[in-house]
């Protein structure tokens, strides 16, 4: 498993001088797109919260926001928790007391297969039934040999094998997308933010440029 050093390390490196670029995205990600699945009554949970670009921009009473990287927590609004641990060891989150997990480009970073299996039990455990998890991340049937571009990439995985994986925890698909949005925003020209807005507005985008799968699905 990575250290927490080269966790901090890797992430200084590849996301220095994208920032704000990448906040200003994901501001209207959510407010656009996610928001739909955010009530204002909420406990939501951003896991592997990364510089808390999602969280940040959630609107809701209750966040928390978990990550090994303990440079997260200085990124994160004051009001956010957070828990600074392997999410694949027991969580210091009540049980059924979420309503939202969401997680984005994370799953793969893991060290095997085993720990996202173990987090989906903690995922499953945390949740309200009829909680939802929303997880994102690169698309191994779309993206081929650039899935390892990465060199924190450990687990290979498509929309398909993480469907199966929530069939197994007994969650119910809502919404199942094997292309979503482009690879990353790192290794790209930023580009204008309404862009942004537009892609998310036609789905037909989705099919020419998407690397990355979404799936909403709900606890039962």
């Amino acid at each position: 498993m990575t250290s927490e050093k080269s966790l901090s390390q890797i992430y200084e490196k590849r996301f220095s001088g994208h920032e704000n670029y990448r906040n200003r995205v994901w501001e209207i990600l959510v407010n656009e797109f996610f928001s739909k699945w955010i009530r204002s009554t909420d406990h939501i949970l951003d896991l592997g919260c990364g510089y808390g670009e999602f969280i940040n921009n959630a609107k809701c009473d209750f966040r928390h926001a978990m990550d090994l990287n303990p440079k997260s927590k200085s990124l994160l609004d004051k009001e956010i928790i957070f828990h600074h641990q392997d999410c694949s060891e027991s969580w210091e989150i009540g049980q059924n007391s979420l309503d939202l997990v969401f997680t984005s480009n994370f799953f793969e970073h893991l060290p095997n297969k085993e720990s996202l299996d173990r987090t989906m039990g903690e995922v499953k455990k945390a949740l309200k039934p009829e909680g939802r998890l929303i997880a994102m991340g690169p698309n191994i049937n779309v993206l081929k040999g650039k899935y390892w571009d990465f060199w924190d990439h450990h687990v290979a995985l498509s929309d398909q094998s993480l469907f199966e994986l929530l069939q197994i925890y007994d969650f119910t698909i809502e919404k199942s997308e094997s292309k979503f949005l482009p690879y990353n925003m790192v290794r790209v020209k930023e580009r204008p933010l309404f862009l942004v807005s537009l892609y998310l507005r036609f789905p037909f985008l989705w099919k020419l440029f998407g690397k990355q799968f979404l799936i909403v699905s709900k606890k039962n």
